[in-house]
């Protein structure tokens, strides 16, 4: 396969691992502290993935500083989104909160045009300004069924985003589960810090079982993030997050019984077509023609 077409797939399983991931913290119906819940699925998430770099041979020490610097920014990078996104997924529908992370194709390719350099024309610009529309029709600032937790997901996208053009500007050198690891022990270090200030709650086996599985489906996430954002081109690569939308709709569903209403569908939708023009503009400006 093609360098866009594995990065395509890796894309795709990310996103899927993610939203499992989101799934099985939102099912613990917020009986657990935050922190305490991030401590948790980071201490298995950080022993099992150092595990699994162990035996691939796969830490490697001997970097660049300007290596390592993006990996701490990167990391950084993961606390603030893990700790944005999860307080909104706590507090809003699943599908919901998918859906405004939908804008980060867009983030990323403007992003990735203002700090790297890579061509976006004007009509990729009016696509991401349509999908910024698209996203307010979703969170509704101003209207009566307005959650501040709207914004905390906002603010997840400019994490997430800066944290996937920092892996784009890392060396082929660095080890991507080195760069997973940084990410989770980041996390988990930040976590257990200030999880020694809140009361914790007693596990029970369901409890456990849904630590467990998302500390795996985060593993998942952590490592193909890596990978994608290292492999293919940036503006290809990134619209295909919207897959992570059809497995919000599903399991919010089939799981919480939570379905978003028609305006949410409407700005949803108009995001994910953005992203889709800005995927179709940048397949014609990769063969070389004009316009962007």
């Amino acid at each position: 396969m093609s360098p866009n077409t594995t990065g395509a797939f890796l894309m795709m399983g990310s996103m899927a691992a993610f939203t499992l991931n989101d799934a099985c913290i939102k099912a613990t119906g917020g009986v657990l502290p935050l922190f305490q819940l991030l401590t948790i699925r980071g201490l298995i998430s950080s022993v099992l993935i150092y595990a699994l770099a162990r035996h691939l041979g796969a830490l490697r020490f001997r970097l660049p500083r300007r290596d390592w610097m993006l990996i701490a920014l990167r990391s950084l990078s993961e606390v603030g989104a893990a700790y944005f996104f999860l307080t909104a997924l706590m507090n809003m529908p699943l599908a919901n909160v998918t859906a405004v992370l939908q804008m980060l194709p867009l983030t990323v390719t403007m992003g990735a045009a203002l700090f790297f350099g890579e061509r976006v024309g004007w009509r990729r610009i009016l696509a991401i300004a349509v999908g910024f529309c698209g996203m307010l029709l979703i969170v509704r600032p101003g209207a009566d069924g307005f959650n501040i937790y709207a914004l905390y997901t906002m603010v997840a996208v400019i994490f997430v985003t800066l944290r996937d053009l920092t892996t784009k500007r890392m060396s082929p050198a660095v080890p991507s589960m080195l760069v997973t690891l940084a990410a989770a022990l980041a996390v988990l270090v930040f976590s257990a810090l200030v999880s020694l200030r809140v009361e914790w709650a007693a596990l029970d086996g369901r409890l456990t079982l849904l630590m467990l599985g998302s500390s795996l489906f985060i593993i998942g996430g952590y490592v193909l993030s890596v990978a994608v954002m290292r492999v293919g081109d940036v503006s290809f690569v990134a619209p295909f997050r919207y897959t992570g939308l059809l497995w919000a709709l599903i399991l919010g569903w089939l799981v919480f019984g939570d379905w978003p209403d028609a305006v949410t569908l409407v700005g949803a939708t108009i995001v994910v077509m953005s992203g889709l023009f800005t995927l179709y503009r940048g397949r014609i400006g990769a063969g070389g023609r004009s316009g962007g």
